[in-house]
This record gives C-alpha cells, structure tokens and sequence, in this order.
C-alpha cells in the first residue's frame, strides 16, 4: 500500500512559477509508474503528466506541453512537478497518483494510488 502526499500549491500570479511534491511511502516507489492529475471546480479530474519507473518516458497533456516538467527521485520517493508560465485556467487541484501497470497511461483509473491533492491558484 502506498501513500502519496503532495505539498507546495499555492496563489501565483499569471506568468508565475510553482514546483510541486509527491513523497510517497509505504512501498517501493521505484517500481510504480507516477503521474499529476488536476481537477478544477466542476470539472473532472484531467491527466497533467506521467512519468516511467526510470524517467525515461514523460508523456504530458496537450495543454501543459512546454511549460510543465515532470520528474522524479527515486532515492527520495518523490515525484515533482515543476509549472511555469502559469495561467488562470490552471487553477485546480492537483492529485499525484501512482500504478502498479506495466504500461504508462492518460486514463485515471489506470491509477492505483491517490494522494489528497494541492490547491494552485493563478491569479490574473
């Protein structure tokens, strides 16, 4: 069983910069694919981003390409997401998750894992 906890969401104003943290414990994280989902008010919860055991696949939304980044340590059980160039339709809850599937996916319930997400405000 695996726990996610995301933190460092917060108010940013358009143009601005947040990175986000998903510690994971309570298994071994290098061995489940980890993505960010968001979710804004009435809405449903959209793919953000995924990232591969090893890094070495990142496939990421349409909407977020070339300006978000996703990564990962391994050594820290940690995945990040680092947003720049911020805009209002940003503004959602972000969700780490993880799957235990051999093959990466868009699709939520591919996920097995949830954290309890973090706010991010963009302001215009």
């Amino acid at each position: 069983q695996v726990q996610l906890v995301e933190s460092g969401g917060g108010l940013v104003q358009v143009g601005g910069s947040l990175r986000l943290s998903c510690a994971a414990s309570g298994g071994t994280f290098s061995t489940y694919i980890a993505a960010w989902f968001r979710q804004a008010p009435g809405k449903e919860r959209d793919f953000v981003a995924a990232i591969t055991r090893n890094g070495g696949t990142t496939p990421y939304a349409d909407s977020v390409k070339g300006r978000f980044t996703i990564s990962r340590d391994n050594a820290k059980n940690t995945v990040y997401l680092q947003m720049n160039s911020l805009k209002p339709e940003d503004t959602a809850i972000y969700y780490c998750a993880a799957s235990a599937s051999q093959w990466v996916t868009a699709w939520r319930r591919g996920y097995d894992y949830w954290g309890q997400g973090t706010q991010v405000t963009v302001s215009s």
